[in-house]
């Protein structure tokens, strides 16, 4: 699990005078093992500025593409830089080193003639600013996110330390904000502030409002399935930048808003979501066992013969994903995609572990499962969740419908004294 030190401080308030380093000697002392403490753009020494492209020029005389950009940064008059990367067009904002800035290996830029041109800077990847590994395609700022010469370091998180925690079997709850938060808060004796506390309250089950139903088959392996619906989102709002950074930093790779506010919130609170096209679902949502001879193809485009055992969700057609693991091509969010049905349940860790041995697979989700998670968390994750399509996409929240097996209470005999005797203090009982 990786984290970065500035959102733990959101949950924890660690003196200002801690790296993540020393937070990372305090989680080791409380058992947790920190592998590695990492500095986003480290071996970057110079300024990096958020330029604004105004024109393309197509160079078609070389045997591969090529452009010269006239790019803002700020200065009285617009910089030629030369650039390979085709994912941006004019008007796009972008992130440029100029001359005399250092990115990480130790390559310094210069003014220098390439193509027939003088390029005076770099439009940067991920990986060429040591951000990450992401080498598609030059960072493309959202729009309006700030003026041209802008200091892009700040808006990319420059400088933050990244905690990579190994998670053992019984740490489950630490792959999340929430547990590293937890622990880190406990270290230092300072407040916690639970991200759980930031969910808003939303309207509960209301069959009548919710135009997706939902329902379990099975209540052992399945005990909770809950589907909310938004509708009227925005397919072309961009993922903020913050939220892009903290995917970033915590190891996942932004895909659009709605795929990435699903991650955001398992990261933050530890319960994996799954959003579903709407508009691609026939009849009732459950969770339920697969039937003979069945097949489905996932998002990553690998057709699965299925077993008797597997728990899918489906909907009237058949199974539509692998439960607690990964969700199939046919429902998964499109470039076009207006329409959610937002899924959050819980799922039972072994029947989720044995899927994946069955299918060789793995994911975020089922990584979360497998460990066990908080039972009560689902409607609070996917509250959370829809909150953010509201505010971010400008969706419409229609309502939940929620299947719920009885939680039964479990009562554990202690003897009166043990709580003092594992904690070395006096707990009054």
């Amino acid at each position: 699990m990786r984290i970065p030190l500035s959102w733990i401080r959101e949950v924890a308030d660690v003196p200002a005078d801690q790296s993540g380093r020393d937070v990372a000697e305090r989680l080791i002392s409380a058992g947790l093992e920190v592998e590695t403490v990492d500095t986003v753009g480290a071996g970057l020494d110079g300024p990096i500025v958020v330029g604004h492209v105004r024109e393309i020029e197509e160079l078609t005389e070389f045997k591969k593409p090529i452009r010269w950009c006239q790019v803002d940064i700020g200065a009285s008059e617009p910089s030629g830089i030369i650039c390979g990367a085709q994912n941006f067009t004019e008007g796009d904002l972008v992130v440029v080193a100029p001359p005399g800035t250092t990115l990480p290996g130790d390559f310094t830029i210069t003014a220098r003639e390439t193509y027939g041109h003088v390029s005076n800077g770099m439009i940067c990847s991920e990986r060429e600013l040591g951000l990450g590994d992401d080498h598609a395609g030059i960072i493309v700022l959202p729009k309006g996110t700030e003026a041209a010469g802008a200091d892009a370091s700040q808006i990319l998180g420059v400088g933050d330390d990244v905690l990579d925690i190994a998670i053992t079997p019984d740490r489950g709850y630490a792959l999340s904000l929430r547990g590293v938060g937890r622990e880190v808060a406990i270290a230092y004796g300072v407040d916690f502030r639970d991200p759980v506390d930031r969910a808003e309250t939303l309207p509960g089950p209301a069959d009548d409002r919710a135009p997706a139903a939902c329902a379990s088959d099975d209540l052992e392996a399945c005990p909770l399935f809950t589907l909310r619906t938004i509708t009227g989102i925005d397919p072309h709002t961009p993922t903020p930048q913050w939220m892009r950074n903290r995917l970033r930093d915590c190891g996942m790779r932004s895909v659009s808003l709605a795929v990435d506010i699903t991650n955001y919130v398992m990261l933050e609170l530890g319960q994996p979501l799954h959003a579903f096209d709407l508009d691609a679902l026939q009849g009732t949502v459950r969770a339920g066992r697969a039937q003979p001879e069945e097949s489905l193809e996932t998002i990553d485009h690998v057709e699965r013969t299925l077993s008797v055992d597997d728990l899918t969700i489906r909907d009237d057609r058949g199974p539509i994903g692998l439960a607690g693991t990964m969700g199939g091509a046919t429902t998964e969010i499109a470039d076009d995609t207006e329409n959610i049905a937002l899924e959050a349940a819980y799922f039972g860790a072994d029947v989720v572990a044995r899927m994946g041995r069955r299918h060789r697979l793995t994911s975020e989700a089922s990584r979360r499962f497998e460990r066990g998670i908080d039972r009560v968390l689902a409607p609070i994750a996917s509250a959370r969740a829809s909150e953010l399509l509201v505010d971010l996409a400008g969706g419409t929240y229609q309502g939940m419908i929620a299947v719920e097996a009885p939680m039964e209470e479990r009562f554990i005999r202690i003897f009166g004294d043990l709580p003092s005797q594992v904690a070395g203090m006096d707990i009054p009982v």
